[in-house]
């Protein structure tokens, strides 16, 4: 647990609800245009004007979306607001403020909280939205975050799951796989610690996919690269749950198939050299993975010349007729079924 300089812990019980709000909050600035009233009174106050509100939520809880032994509270705050903003950018809007809610238990002091904040105000400051409000409150089973993001797009601009069409092209931002590789890194550098205490672990060779697991980035950036090539895409979703059950989204929500090819899926090479390392399928990893928070998306034909060669982009395969159904084609050029492997928060152990 973090402390301070004296050594020593706040009890978050000296401050009281509305003091830790306070407290936590006090640094926070209002930037968005369209946030009249943020944190301090009964509710926040937004006008959006002639635009079209969006809006997400997500729950994240200790022991099941985090695990406190290696991910520091500072890069949990800001992952928390990462995973909310994805689901923003995902309806091709501009995310412009948040709502924080945490439920926390006797055993966090005031320091730790003031850790998990600065990484929310990191986030918050580098994506330029707004914190306009949240709660409070006391936990018996360790640590609970509740973020609502709101965004503004035009409603033109909107962009829902439903909208592609057979011959669409499939495009995906980034590279697949490595949050749930560096995962694997440090769920095992964990066991390796519980039999060897004093054994450091070096994570520098896996650099790239444990910050991918511990400090994703919403791409925001795609977004306004859209914008800047007038490609609007006529389906889209963010990649939580792995790329095979998002196309099956996308193939659901527009009654279409697809045909998603195996050697177009973009992989880095830390993620394939560690793919081999745990005698792990990389193709399998980038489809049942995970937690990559990149955009999934369907565009026109007509839209090919203006996204090829983009290094932020990869065509990885184009939309069929329903009755074609899912499949993925393999490098041997086998078409196989696509299924959804991906995180399921139900399912059993």
């Amino acid at each position: 647990m973090l402390e301070n300089k004296n050594n020593e812990h706040t009890s978050l019980e000296k401050l009281g609800e509305f003091g830790l709000i306070d407290h936590l909050t006090k640094d926070f600035k209002v930037t968005q245009k369209s946030t009249l009233k943020g944190i301090g009174d009964d509710a926040a106050v937004l006008d959006f004007a002639n635009k079209k509100t969006v809006l997400t939520t997500d729950l994240l809880i200790e022991g099941v979306h985090f695990d406190l032994s290696y991910m520091p509270l500072k890069h949990l705050g800001y992952k928390s607001v990462m995973v909310n903003l994805s689901d923003v950018y995902a309806m091709n809007a501009k995310a412009t403020q948040i709502t924080v809610s945490i439920a926390v238990s006797n055993r966090f002091p005031l320091e730790a909280l003031e850790e998990l904040y600065a990484g929310i105000a990191t986030a918050c400051k580098v994506f330029g939205v707004d914190l306009v409000g949240g709660d409070t409150t006391s936990s018996k089973t360790g640590l609970m975050i509740s973020i609502t993001a709101l965004g503004e797009v035009d409603e033109a601009k909107i962009t829902y799951r439903s909208g592609a069409k057979a011959n669409d092209l499939l495009v995906v931002s980034g590279d697949l796989g490595a949050a749930y590789m560096g995962l694997q890194v440090l769920e095992r550098e964990k066991e390796v610690f519980k039999v060897n205490p004093n054994n450091q672990p070096d994570l520098e060779p896996y650099a790239y996919i444990v910050e991918r697991q511990l400090k994703p980035e919403a791409r925001k950036d795609i977004v306004t690269l859209l914008e800047q090539l007038d490609v609007k895409p006529t389906s889209m979703i963010d990649i939580s749950d792995g790329l095979s059950s998002e196309i099956l989204h996308l193939c659901k929500n527009s009654d279409v198939g697809c045909n998603l090819f195996e050697d177009k899926i973009p992989l880095d090479p830390t993620v394939i050299s560690s793919c081999e390392e745990f005698k792990v399928d990389s193709t399998m990893i980038a489809l049942s993975g995970g937690e990559d928070y990149e955009l999934l998306f369907t565009v026109d034909q007509s839209a090919f010349l203006k996204l090829k060669g983009n290094p932020n982009l990869s065509i990885v395969g184009h939309m069929t007729q329903s009755s074609e159904g899912a499949h993925l084609i393999t490098r041997g050029e086998t078409k196989i079924p696509l299924t959804a492997q991906g995180w399921n928060a139900f399912e059993s152990d």
